[in-house]
Protein backbone atom coordinates (compact mmCIF):
# COMPACT_ATOMS: atom_id res chain seq x y z
CA UNK A 1 0.00 0.00 0.00
CA UNK A 2 1.19 3.31 -1.04
CA UNK A 3 0.05 7.26 -1.51
CA UNK A 4 -1.18 8.72 -4.51
CA UNK A 5 0.02 11.99 -6.01
CA UNK A 6 -2.62 13.97 -5.54
CA UNK A 7 -1.41 17.45 -7.76
CA UNK A 8 -2.64 15.08 -10.71
CA UNK A 9 -5.47 12.70 -11.45
CA UNK A 10 -5.15 9.50 -11.40
CA UNK A 11 -7.81 6.34 -12.00
CA UNK A 12 -6.26 3.73 -9.85
CA UNK A 13 -8.51 0.90 -10.73
CA UNK A 14 -7.99 -3.03 -9.41
CA UNK A 15 -9.77 -5.78 -8.39
CA UNK A 16 -10.69 -6.84 -4.89
CA UNK A 17 -10.27 -9.58 -3.06
CA UNK A 18 -13.48 -11.25 -3.96
CA UNK A 19 -12.99 -10.17 -7.32
CA UNK A 20 -9.85 -12.04 -7.41
CA UNK A 21 -11.84 -15.34 -6.60
CA UNK A 22 -14.56 -14.95 -8.57
CA UNK A 23 -12.48 -14.93 -11.56
CA UNK A 24 -9.67 -17.43 -10.90
CA UNK A 25 -13.57 -19.78 -11.10
CA UNK A 26 -13.14 -19.41 -14.96
CA UNK A 27 -17.03 -19.89 -14.30
CA UNK A 28 -18.85 -16.69 -15.69
CA UNK A 29 -19.33 -15.69 -11.95
CA UNK A 30 -16.88 -12.45 -12.65
CA UNK A 31 -19.06 -9.57 -14.08
CA UNK A 32 -18.79 -6.23 -12.99
CA UNK A 33 -22.54 -4.89 -13.43
CA UNK A 34 -21.96 -1.43 -10.89
CA UNK A 35 -19.84 0.61 -9.54
CA UNK A 36 -19.29 3.02 -6.04
CA UNK A 37 -17.53 5.50 -4.74
CA UNK A 38 -16.57 6.39 -1.27
CA UNK A 39 -14.74 9.02 0.92
CA UNK A 40 -12.84 6.75 3.38
CA UNK A 41 -9.52 8.57 3.51
CA UNK A 42 -11.27 11.91 4.08
CA UNK A 43 -11.34 13.70 7.66
CA UNK A 44 -13.63 16.26 7.49
CA UNK A 45 -13.53 17.29 10.55
CA UNK A 46 -10.47 19.46 9.38
CA UNK A 47 -12.73 21.78 7.25
CA UNK A 48 -12.25 25.39 8.88
CA UNK A 49 -14.87 27.37 8.00
CA UNK A 50 -12.65 30.01 10.56
CA UNK A 51 -9.30 29.73 8.23
CA UNK A 52 -7.57 33.38 8.20
CA UNK A 53 -7.45 34.19 4.42
CA UNK A 54 -11.32 33.20 3.59
CA UNK A 55 -13.57 30.73 2.50
CA UNK A 56 -11.84 30.00 -0.49
CA UNK A 57 -8.97 27.80 2.18
CA UNK A 58 -11.84 26.82 4.09
CA UNK A 59 -11.26 22.68 2.82
CA UNK A 60 -7.51 23.83 2.20
CA UNK A 61 -6.40 20.60 4.68
CA UNK A 62 -8.56 18.37 3.36
CA UNK A 63 -7.41 19.16 -0.47
CA UNK A 64 -3.34 18.46 0.74
CA UNK A 65 -4.58 15.25 2.27
CA UNK A 66 -2.93 12.09 1.19
CA UNK A 67 -4.83 9.57 -1.21
CA UNK A 68 -3.94 6.06 -0.65
CA UNK A 69 -3.49 3.61 -3.73
CA UNK A 70 -6.16 1.12 -4.32
CA UNK A 71 -5.79 -2.14 -2.41
CA UNK A 72 -7.48 -5.41 -2.42
CA UNK A 73 -9.21 -6.06 0.83
CA UNK A 74 -12.87 -5.26 0.27
CA UNK A 75 -12.81 -5.62 4.51
CA UNK A 76 -10.89 -2.54 4.78
CA UNK A 77 -11.57 -0.39 1.93
CA UNK A 78 -15.11 1.07 0.23
CA UNK A 79 -16.74 1.20 3.77
CA UNK A 80 -18.19 4.62 3.49
CA UNK A 81 -19.68 4.41 -0.05
CA UNK A 82 -21.50 8.39 -1.58
CA UNK A 83 -24.78 8.14 -1.34
CA UNK A 84 -27.50 10.64 -2.49
CA UNK A 85 -30.45 11.41 0.05
CA UNK A 86 -32.97 13.99 0.23
CA UNK A 87 -32.08 17.39 0.70
CA UNK A 88 -32.62 18.47 4.39
CA UNK A 89 -31.50 14.85 5.88
CA UNK A 90 -30.09 15.54 9.24
CA UNK A 91 -29.29 12.20 10.25
CA UNK A 92 -26.95 9.64 8.51
CA UNK A 93 -28.97 5.89 8.20
CA UNK A 94 -27.46 3.25 10.39
CA UNK A 95 -28.06 -0.58 10.38
CA UNK A 96 -29.13 -2.64 13.59
CA UNK A 97 -29.24 -5.75 13.67
CA UNK A 98 -30.12 -6.07 16.98
CA UNK A 99 -26.71 -7.67 17.81
CA UNK A 100 -23.14 -5.79 18.71
CA UNK A 101 -21.72 -9.19 18.70
CA UNK A 102 -22.94 -13.05 17.22
CA UNK A 103 -21.31 -16.04 19.42
CA UNK A 104 -22.85 -19.66 17.93
CA UNK A 105 -22.54 -23.10 18.97
CA UNK A 106 -21.83 -25.80 16.77
CA UNK A 107 -25.03 -26.01 14.46
CA UNK A 108 -26.80 -23.78 15.63
CA UNK A 109 -29.26 -21.47 13.58
CA UNK A 110 -29.74 -17.89 13.49
CA UNK A 111 -31.74 -15.66 11.42
CA UNK A 112 -31.00 -11.51 11.55
CA UNK A 113 -33.32 -9.27 10.03
CA UNK A 114 -31.43 -5.83 9.33
CA UNK A 115 -33.21 -2.11 9.69
CA UNK A 116 -31.87 1.00 8.44
CA UNK A 117 -32.47 3.63 11.24
CA UNK A 118 -33.19 7.57 10.06
CA UNK A 119 -34.30 6.32 6.78
CA UNK A 120 -37.06 7.50 4.94
CA UNK A 121 -38.49 8.90 7.89
CA UNK A 122 -39.59 6.87 10.53
CA UNK A 123 -42.40 5.06 8.96
CA UNK A 124 -39.80 2.77 7.39
CA UNK A 125 -37.05 0.36 8.77
CA UNK A 126 -36.27 -1.57 5.78
CA UNK A 127 -34.23 -1.25 1.84
CA UNK A 128 -36.72 -1.95 -0.73
CA UNK A 129 -33.33 -3.57 -2.56
CA UNK A 130 -32.59 -5.51 0.70
CA UNK A 131 -29.08 -6.02 1.98
CA UNK A 132 -26.00 -7.22 1.38
CA UNK A 133 -24.23 -9.31 3.68
CA UNK A 134 -20.85 -10.82 4.04
CA UNK A 135 -19.16 -13.37 5.92
CA UNK A 136 -15.48 -13.14 6.06
CA UNK A 137 -14.68 -16.92 6.32
CA UNK A 138 -17.72 -19.00 4.85
CA UNK A 139 -15.54 -22.43 6.15
CA UNK A 140 -17.65 -21.27 9.66
CA UNK A 141 -20.98 -21.76 8.86
CA UNK A 142 -22.87 -24.97 7.04
CA UNK A 143 -25.61 -22.74 5.31
CA UNK A 144 -25.75 -19.20 4.63
CA UNK A 145 -28.71 -17.62 2.63
CA UNK A 146 -30.66 -14.55 2.19
CA UNK A 147 -34.05 -14.22 1.76
CA UNK A 148 -36.88 -11.99 1.20
CA UNK A 149 -35.52 -10.08 -2.57
CA UNK A 150 -36.01 -11.91 -5.95
CA UNK A 151 -34.55 -9.37 -7.97
CA UNK A 152 -31.75 -11.17 -10.85
CA UNK A 153 -28.63 -9.60 -8.46
CA UNK A 154 -30.04 -11.89 -5.23
CA UNK A 155 -31.05 -15.07 -7.08
CA UNK A 156 -27.46 -14.62 -8.60
CA UNK A 157 -25.90 -13.96 -5.25
CA UNK A 158 -28.30 -16.27 -3.35
CA UNK A 159 -26.96 -19.51 -6.12
CA UNK A 160 -25.12 -21.71 -3.89
CA UNK A 161 -24.58 -19.51 -1.20
CA UNK A 162 -22.19 -21.54 0.60
CA UNK A 163 -19.33 -23.20 -0.84
CA UNK A 164 -16.90 -24.43 1.25
CA UNK A 165 -13.49 -24.93 -0.72
CA UNK A 166 -10.77 -25.64 1.86
CA UNK A 167 -9.34 -22.48 2.35
CA UNK A 168 -10.73 -19.37 4.30
CA UNK A 169 -13.09 -17.29 1.44
CA UNK A 170 -15.40 -14.69 2.29
CA UNK A 171 -19.64 -15.00 0.39
CA UNK A 172 -21.81 -11.85 -0.19
CA UNK A 173 -25.27 -12.65 0.04
CA UNK A 174 -28.63 -10.26 -0.67
CA UNK A 175 -31.61 -10.47 1.20
CA UNK A 176 -33.77 -8.83 3.83
CA UNK A 177 -33.08 -11.71 5.87
CA UNK A 178 -29.97 -13.50 6.73
CA UNK A 179 -30.05 -17.37 7.81
CA UNK A 180 -26.75 -19.04 9.07
CA UNK A 181 -25.72 -21.95 10.63
CA UNK A 182 -22.87 -22.58 12.21
CA UNK A 183 -20.31 -25.85 11.00
CA UNK A 184 -20.74 -28.79 12.48
CA UNK A 185 -16.74 -29.97 10.98
CA UNK A 186 -14.56 -30.27 14.38
CA UNK A 187 -11.57 -30.65 12.14
CA UNK A 188 -11.76 -26.68 11.23
CA UNK A 189 -11.92 -26.39 14.77
CA UNK A 190 -7.93 -27.84 15.44
CA UNK A 191 -7.02 -27.49 19.00
CA UNK A 192 -9.05 -24.38 19.38
CA UNK A 193 -12.26 -23.86 21.43
CA UNK A 194 -13.39 -21.03 19.14
CA UNK A 195 -13.26 -19.81 15.22
CA UNK A 196 -13.93 -16.05 14.85
CA UNK A 197 -14.51 -14.04 11.92
CA UNK A 198 -16.92 -11.16 10.65
CA UNK A 199 -20.20 -10.57 9.37
CA UNK A 200 -20.89 -7.05 7.39
CA UNK A 201 -24.03 -6.15 6.41
CA UNK A 202 -24.71 -2.57 4.06
CA UNK A 203 -27.77 -1.37 3.35
CA UNK A 204 -28.28 -1.88 -0.30
CA UNK A 205 -30.19 2.15 -0.99
CA UNK A 206 -28.55 3.94 2.16
CA UNK A 207 -25.57 2.73 1.76
CA UNK A 208 -25.14 2.23 5.59
CA UNK A 209 -22.98 -0.82 6.62
CA UNK A 210 -22.57 -2.95 10.13
CA UNK A 211 -19.40 -5.41 10.74
CA UNK A 212 -19.99 -7.30 13.56
CA UNK A 213 -17.70 -10.10 14.70
CA UNK A 214 -18.73 -13.98 14.26
CA UNK A 215 -17.65 -16.64 16.95
CA UNK A 216 -18.02 -19.87 16.11
CA UNK A 217 -17.64 -22.29 19.84
CA UNK A 218 -17.14 -25.77 19.08
CA UNK A 219 -19.28 -28.66 21.60
CA UNK A 220 -17.71 -30.72 23.10
CA UNK A 221 -19.30 -34.29 23.51
CA UNK A 222 -19.20 -35.85 27.13
CA UNK A 223 -20.41 -39.52 27.35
Amino acid sequence: MGYLNNAVVTVDAILTTKGRELLARNDASFQITQFALGDDEIDYTLYNPNHPSGSAYYGEAIDNMPLLEAFPSELQIMKYKLTTLPRGTSKLPVLDLGYAAITMKQGAQLSITPQTLNYLGNEQIFETSGYSATIGDVRLLNTFVGQGIQTDAAITANQNATVTIGTSVSKTIIGTQVNLTATTINTLFGANAQLRTTLTVTGLDSGARITVPLTITRQTLTS
